[in-house]
């Protein structure tokens, strides 16, 4: 009798296993033979799964964010407006050995993304929703009266956003004292 396969359990597995030697090895590292092996699989078994290299990355990423996502919606039950805002940000900064890992696995499908359009587009529509999340509340925090500036919300929105981008970036190159990002970014909060 031949053996039954759950195809979707063992798509999930190339994927922790590409998102394993990403956050260990780098995306470089990341080639369909040491995804296999990773998964303990034939290089054979990864076409019956996915179209090429980049759908196995890209199915990678996406499940990175919905991680982040699920912990990001844990953090946010009962908050709004500002209070809301400063629970996304921090989340989205490199504060801990899980998000300063998933910072090294954005960043480096950043580098990947500008010679792959299938993973700029992603990153781009993934990106759009952080964006939009922290421009709502920015407007809520703004009708609720907690958010007094003049400042269009479009550029508050980008203004933290690349702050958010630096500070990880800055903060995976070298090392620094996690208390003091988050005081910056705190600071920037308290300015609006």
């Amino acid at each position: 009798m031949p053996k039954i396969v759950n195809h979707e359990e063992r798509r999930q597995e190339v994927v922790a296993a590409a998102r394993r030697i990403i956050l260990r090895d780098g995306i470089e590292a990341a080639t369909t033979r040491a995804i296999a092996k990773e998964a303990g699989y034939s290089n054979g078994v990864l076409t019956h799964y996915f179209s090429d290299k980049d759908d196995i990355l890209l199915s990678a990423l996406q499940s990175s964010h919905r991680r982040i996502t699920a912990r990001l919606m844990d953090k946010l039950a009962g908050r709004t407006g500002l209070a809301a805002l400063r629970e996304v940000l921090l989340d989205n900064l490199p504060l801990d050995d899980e998000r300063v890992q998933e910072t090294g696995l954005e960043i480096g499908f950043w580098a990947r993304s500008i010679g792959s359009p299938a993973l700029l587009q992603v990153q781009r529509e993934e990106a759009g929703d952080l964006r939009r999340l922290v421009r709502a509340l920015l407007q809520s925090a703004r009708d609720s009266g907690e958010l007094t500036t003049a400042e269009n919300l479009d550029d508050v929105t980008e203004r933290l956003l690349a702050l958010v981008d630096g500070l990880s970036v800055h903060r995976l190159l070298y090392p620094a004292d996690d208390a003091r990002m988050e005081r910056i970014m705190t600071a920037e909060l308290d300015r609006l």
